[in-house]
């Protein structure tokens, strides 16, 4: 069997490796603006971008994804498939070799135990792993030296590249994690807030939802990278703010998910001091309906567990009903412009996974309506609001600060008023939404309201870990610390066994077959999911920036140790 999925070797990372530096920290100074502000660096306890985007400059996977999608060897010594010997014949194992010589950024040496500690921990009974999906299917891993890995799965694994890589799966220091395990992960503070690395960069001081300081890691493996010698990386205000931070003042060097109006980006791209750089892959703004109850009266434990199924969108027919009502194209153009497009799928791309699916890009609110009244609900007094064994149709929708999102809000609130539904809006702290914060109630999942809108995407081009969010066993609640992936806790054991039967297929079509299966599942099928504009990544350059590289497939700082002042 050959594997053809993108895994095109160590090579095929060359190709985008600028000229090497002059010398490490030379440069001086880069300062990066997330306006949605960080609230830990280790991944595996937050879902929100923003986290993991910023780790990403301290932690690092055993290989990532160029600009391209392509894997390259990161930690790594380079790309194991089925011809170099590295992937088992029979797809059950795959064998990493480290880099030799790799130390962390306390000079102590990476070994294959810190590979292993880091599936240990993920997996840990009691803990919440955010980033579950990427270690489904994994069995055991083996060490039989300091710089070999194996990691044997539970049968056959046709795309084994899911754990240990990107930017959502980097590899921790076991020493420094060591008692850090299942219910304790989210107590180590120092940990979790400096983590030891291998980026980079490292962290001289954080102070959580406002400001990351780092300086160049003395013993990165290049010892000419990086060139900034520290990164302030700021959080916090809007994106309007962040853009303009960039593009007017100059105060910043790059700004992350400039998430403006076209009229704004024009203005700001004529003041010529920086670009907007824009690249699709995977990221869809959607709203996700929540199959569970989240009323206050219920107990804090109880709400939004599947102990209780939600009252209104139990039904599918309302849920369909809310799809339909939405007009896409009117968001892309008042939101988004050429930088977004819109769109019925979770999984916008590559095209071989994309579903054909287009019903959702006609509004129809009279078809709308129509769905309501077969679930029997009507406006029985004519106050335009639809009720149903005298109770009003009404529900509260939720999303972050953000004029595009409030405009999306506000936009979607008038159709579904139209069709009669009413409805509150919420709108929260970015920080605190994606924070995973498990003591706070205005987290994404936590899910404390009946629809929320955000946008997420996955590493790499092979979705399956993406898909496998939505299994069962991912769902968030008291028992993981609200750190599971399925946010809208649906649950149904024929998609289960879809993801199980993805997990087991082998062949690039045949896999993008059932990535639109399960893609369907969720959206047109169940409307549990309901897709709104496939964006494309949308960030803020300064003029004197030399060496970003806009990525869709990974973290967008995937390259900082190729960022130069332009002089």
């Amino acid at each position: 069997m050959k594997l053809k999925t993108a895994l095109l070797g160590a090579a095929a990372a060359l190709a985008f490796a600028p000229a090497a530096h002059a010398e490490r920290g030379s440069d001086g100074e880069v300062k990066i603006l997330y306006y949605q502000a960080v609230s830990t660096l280790n991944a595996y306890l937050s879902s929100g971008t923003k986290d993991v985007e910023a780790g990403s400059l301290v932690l690092e996977p055993l290989a990532g994804f160029d600009q391209d999608g392509v894997l390259f060897p990161r930690l790594a010594e380079s790309i194991p498939t089925v011809e170099n010997g590295g992937v088992a014949a029979d797809l059950t194992s795959i064998t990493w070799k480290l880099k030799p010589g790799l130390v962390w950024s306390d000079g102590t040496p990476v070994t294959s135990a810190d590979v292993k500690f880091t599936w240990e921990y993920c997996t840990a009974e009691g803990g919440g792993c955010a980033q579950g999906a990427k270690y489904e299917g994994v069995k055991s891993v083996d060490t039989p030296d300091d710089l070999t890995v194996v990691v044997n799965f539970e049968g056959p694994k046709p795309y084994p590249y899911q754990p240990f890589t990107g930017g959502t799966a980097p590899i921790l220091q076991k020493a420094q994690f060591a008692n850090c395990l299942g219910a304790a992960a989210s107590t180590c503070t120092e940990q979790n807030s400096k983590p030891i690395g291998t980026g980079p960069f490292m962290v001289t001081d954080f102070k959580v939802n406002d400001v990351v300081t780092l300086a160049a890691n003395p013993n990165y493996r290049d010892p000419a990278k990086p060139a900034f010698a520290t990164v302030t990386l700021k959080g916090g205000g809007d994106a309007l703010a962040a853009a303009s931070a960039v593009m007017e003042t100059g105060e910043f060097d790059y700004a992350w998910n400039t998430q403006i109006n076209p009229e704004q980006q024009a203005q700001m791209e004529a003041g010529g001091k920086g670009k907007f750089v824009n690249a699709f892959g995977t990221l869809v703004e959607r709203v996700e309906i929540n199959m569970t109850d989240p009323s206050a009266e219920l107990a804090e434990g109880e709400r939004s567990t599947t102990k209780h199924p939600h009252p209104i969108f139990s039904d599918a027919k309302v849920r369909a009903a809310l799809s339909k009502a939405i007009d896409r194209q009117a968001l892309v153009d008042i939101g988004y412009g050429g930088a977004g497009r819109p769109t019925c799928n979770l999984v916008p791309a590559p095209a071989y996974q994309a579903s054909e699916n287009t019903d959702c890009l006609t509004q129809d609110l009279e078809g709308a309506k129509a769905l309501l009244a077969e679930a029997g609900w009507t406006d029985s007094d004519g106050d335009g609001i639809v009720d149903k064994d005298g109770k009003k149709l009404s529900i509260v929708y939720q999303t972050t600060v953000n004029p595009v999102r409030q405009d999306f809000q506000a936009l979607i609130k008038g159709w579904w008023n139209e069709i009669g539904i009413e409805v509150e809006l919420k709108a929260i702290d970015p920080g605190v939404f994606f924070g995973g914060d498990a003591a706070s109630p205005d987290t994404f999942q936590k899910f404390y309201a009946d629809v929320e809108m955000y946008a997420n995407n996955f590493d790499g081009t092979d979705a399956e870990p993406y898909m496998a969010q939505y299994l069962c066993n991912k769902i968030p609640g008291p028992e993981n610390q609200w750190q599971g992936e399925n946010v809208n806790r649906f649950c149904d054991p024929a998609y289960d066994a879809l993801v199980k039967e993805l997990s087991v297929t082998n062949g690039i079509e045949a896999r993008g077959a059932l990535v639109k299966k399960l893609n369907d599942m969720l959206t047109k099928d169940s409307n549990v999911v309901i897709p709104l504009v496939d964006r494309g990544r949308f960030s803020a350059q300064s003029n004197a920036l030399g060496g970003f590289v806009m990525n869709s497939w990974d973290a967008e700082l995937w390259n900082a140790q190729d960022w130069t002042r332009v002089k």
